[in-house]
């Protein structure tokens, strides 16, 4: 009896990436929230929600991208059977600025820096919504309530960011 030469490839599952997904919005989500509190405090800081925000999310996301890639590639519809390096690209840029928000805080750069950090990735996560709203319908691979979540979450780190650069 002779053995084939390969085996079937198993089609990866796309949980590993969802659960990720939402750890990224809880984290990314309570960081918000203290960031509203955090800054109306005298005096005011964004120290926790920069490392949960920015930081936390950025490294979930990192993860997720070029770690778990073939689980995500799975969750976005984008199965091609093969590594995406510019998916990978993608989770370097998260692992940059999620690093830049630790660096921020472990180091005291002080609030204009961590604003920063918030500006940098909601301009990153508010652009992406753009682009997926722009996208034919016949080429999106994402319904409407994650690109609706996207946006909230960009334009709550951009309002941080700026309300965080006025407080500096």
């Amino acid at each position: 009896m002779t053995q084939p030469d390969s085996a079937p490839a198993q089609a990866t599952s796309p949980r590993p990436a969802l659960y990720l997904m939402i750890a990224t919005y809880v984290v990314g989500g309570v960081g918000i929230f203290l960031g509203f509190r955090e800054l109306s405090a005298d005096p005011p800081s964004l120290s926790v929600a920069t490392l949960l925000a920015v930081g936390g999310a950025g490294i979930l996301s990192f993860v997720r991208h070029s770690i778990f890639h073939e689980s995500d590639a799975a969750r976005l519809g984008w199965g091609i059977g093969r590594r995406n390096n510019f998916q990978i690209e993608v989770g370097l840029a998260n692992l940059a600025w999620g690093l830049l928000a630790i660096l921020a805080v472990v180091l005291d750069w002080g609030l204009a820096v961590q604003a920063s950090s918030f500006l940098v990735f909601g301009f990153y996560i508010t652009s992406v919504g753009i682009m997926l709203l722009l996208t034919p319908s016949d080429d999106r691979t994402r319904p409407w309530r994650q690109v609706v979540l996207m946006w909230a979450f960009g334009i709550m780190l951009l309002w941080i960011g700026f309300a965080g650069m006025a407080a500096a």
